[in-house]
């Protein structure tokens, strides 16, 4: 059946109506409530239109997914060219997609990390860093920071912040959690049952929260002292988002296992992947049905992502985030002192941007308001005080400039 070019309202209302009766009605309220009551349609480069042909500049990214553009012409014409040749594989098969991937991944990474584990969600790659670095120290415990945000699975739940948490009962034991950026706490924590030390170099769900580079330094250190294991979670700051291809390059250290997100794809198909290091792969060698995914790694989805990583490498999108990131951080900085009197706030590194606001009713009205004047914006899971601005890293001067008006927009309908 061909989708028509338009919808009415009424064809809007019962596409929701049908959702809240099969998915979920808090969902639906929710994503009414920040003002996405459309349906997607058109997505190119640094926007998308719904069925109504209005545009947005996209700013949610789903959650800094598609780094090389919404859409990207020679990610969509590999994917094309690959369903016609080829499939998914048998997941515990080896191919020729998923070792020439593996390669080009521990090639684009810096440092010595230089083996994979394919996965589809971001959850998923968290859980099998957890089981790694458990099986491998033969310890029991996990050390994480709190705000932060790692997925749905069981490690993840019970890593994340999250409101929720109680209602899933009992969750993973022995797991820790430290003020973020407490190198005392941290160091008061980790000892000889210290299985790894976990978080986000940049805490995109709290504000842009972001880890100081003499942090991390330290974390490592405390790490090879105690034998425990440094896993950065990069699923939204990587590949390029925060300035550097890794936000962990700031510091001049390597985690010994390293998580990554869905643009490595660039959202063009699912995709996610733990790196680690040789001496981690030592329990893998051992155990090799440790951690089993039956769509990680299925060649098709390789085949995009070697092409995304060629395309990461001719364009390096950061240094583009970097040079953006910097005026869009001091523009939005100038704007909102004119128009709310300091009480909103700006922070983040590169194209990975917080404004946070008193309340969240706030931050939801604001997400409103930025629908409306052509700014997709979404608030943050950790802190509903923020609103987090994400764009594609190919953005240009002149989608910055209209970004830049549809924030003032925003802001001037909340007076």
């Amino acid at each position: 059946m061909n989708k028509p070019e338009k919808y009415n309202n009424t064809d809007k209302d019962m596409f929701f109506e049908k959702a809240a009766k099969v998915f979920s009605s808090g969902m639906v309220d929710m994503i009414k409530s920040q003002g996405f009551c459309f349906l997607e349609n058109k997505r190119e480069g640094a926007y998308v239109s719904d069925t109504d042909g209005i545009s947005y500049i996209d700013c949610y990214t789903s959650e800094a997914t598609y780094n090389l553009g919404r859409r990207n012409p020679k990610l969509a014409a590999c994917l094309k060219k690959a369903i016609h040749e080829t499939d998914q594989g048998n997941f515990v098969m080896l191919s020729e997609e998923k070792a020439l991937l593996a390669r080009k991944i521990s090639e684009f990474i810096p440092g010595p990390l230089e083996c994979v584990l394919y996965g589809v969600t971001r959850g998923e790659s968290m859980e099998a860093a957890c089981k790694l670095a458990r099986g491998f120290t033969e310890r029991p415990e996990l050390v994480t920071v709190d705000g932060g945000s790692y997925g749905d699975g069981g490690f993840a739940i019970s890593l994340s912040a999250r409101n929720d948490k109680k209602d899933f009962g009992e969750l993973i034991p022995a797991v820790k959690i430290v003020p973020f950026g407490d190198i005392n706490a941290a160091k008061a924590s980790i000892g000889s049952k210290t299985a790894a030390f976990i978080l986000e170099p940049v805490q995109a769900e709290n504000g842009c929260r972001e880890a100081n580079s003499e942090y991390l330094r330290q974390l490592r250190s405390l790490c090879d002292k105690s034998g425990a294991k440094l896993i950065f979670d990069e699923s939204q700051t990587g590949f390029g988002r925060t300035g550097k291809k890794f936000a962990f390059e700031n510091a001049g250290i390597y985690p010994d296992i390293l998580v990554i997100g869905e643009a490595i794809t660039g959202g063009m198909f699912p995709m996610t992947a733990m790196v680690f290091t040789k001496e981690l792969k030592n329990l893998f060698d051992v155990h090799p049905l440790i951690h089993l995914c039956t769509f990680g790694g299925h060649d098709i989805g390789c085949r995009v992502a070697m092409t995304a990583l060629d395309e990461y490498e001719y364009v390096k999108p950061w240094e583009n985030a970097d040079v953006m990131g910097r005026r869009l951080i001091n523009d939005l900085k100038g704007i909102v002192s004119e128009y709310k009197d300091g009480k909103i706030s700006v922070s983040g590194k590169g194209l990975l941007i917080s404004m946070s606001f008193a309340s969240e009713n706030s931050a939801r009205e604001f997400c409103n308001q930025a629908v409306k004047n052509g700014v997709l914006l979404k608030q943050g899971k950790v802190d509903g005080r923020s609103v987090v601005m994400r764009p594609v890293l190919t953005i240009s001067e002149t989608e910055i400039d209209m970004l830049l008006n549809g924030v003032k927009k925003a802001l001037k309908g909340m007076e």
